[in-house]
Formats: structure tokens, C-alpha cells, sequence
């Protein structure tokens, strides 16, 4: 099979990033305020400040392998890629995740390692902001 024709199959992280997108704007256009201003301030939180938008983003991915939540494990990982985090830096924070977790993080780590690879085999875009 070609590179391109691989490049053009539906991805379970391009899946991911559709599907994030199509249930956030539901969310933002039924929810009301609190709802509204939670999904402001984890968006502002994530920015630059003290600490560069890079860590923040390999902070939320070890938070979210310890707390065991797929989802936010793939939304950091891809914010991780699109801020061009190395595979060394992503490696550091799965283990400091998998000591502070303890071995059931271990299935969540093998998703995250086998997402990991799949963003860097396809090439996805890294254009930065909310997959």
C-alpha cells in the first residue's frame, strides 16, 4: 500500500479529533454559563505564561494517564505533536506518569505509546489549537 493512500485512511486519531469538534460545539451551543466559562478557563489555563504551552501540555498528558482518561490522554498527546514535543520528552512524562500512577496505568500507556507512533507515522498537521 502507498504512503499516500495510508495518509488518506481514516486515522482513530483524525476520528478522535472530528468527533471532539463535532460534541464541542454541541456542548458550547446547549450549555450555559458555568458550562461556558469551565471550557474558557481550560483553554486559557493551557497557554503561555510562567510555564511554556509545551509543558502544560506534557503536565495534562501525565494527569491524564494517571487518572486513566483516554480521551484527554490523545487530546494532550496530539497538542504534545503539534507543539513539537520530542519522542524523549513524551517518553519522561509516560514514565513520571506510570511511577506516579503505579502498573494500571500500563494499558493507557500502551494506547498512548501506539497514538503517539500514528501521529508521527501519518504526518498529521500540526497547526496548533483545539483538535
Amino acid at each position: 500500500m502507498s504512503e499516500e493512500i495510508k495518509r488518506r485512511e481514516k486515522s482513530p486519531v483524525e476520528e478522535f479529533r472530528r468527533e471532539r469538534e463535532r460534541l464541542n460545539s454541541i456542548v458550547l451551543r446547549r450549555g450555559k454559563e458555568n458550562i461556558k466559562k469551565f471550557f474558557t478557563l481550560d483553554a486559557a489555563v493551557y497557554k503561555e505564561g510562567a510555564l511554556s504551552a509545551k509543558t502544560k501540555e506534557l503536565l495534562g498528558l501525565t494527569a491524564s494517564l494517571v487518572l486513566r482518561c483516554d480521551d484527554c490522554i490523545l487530546y494532550h498527546l496530539i497538542r504534545c505533536y503539534e507543539e513539537k514535543v520530542t519522542d524523549q520528552e513524551v517518553e519522561e512524562a509516560f514514565s513520571v506518569a506510570l511511577v506516579v500512577g503505579g502498573s494500571i496505568v500500563i494499558p493507557h500507556l500502551r494506547r498512548a505509546f501506539g497514538s503517539w507512533e500514528e501521529l508521527k507515522e501519518k504526518g498529521l498537521s500540526r497547526e496548533g489549537g483545539q483538535p
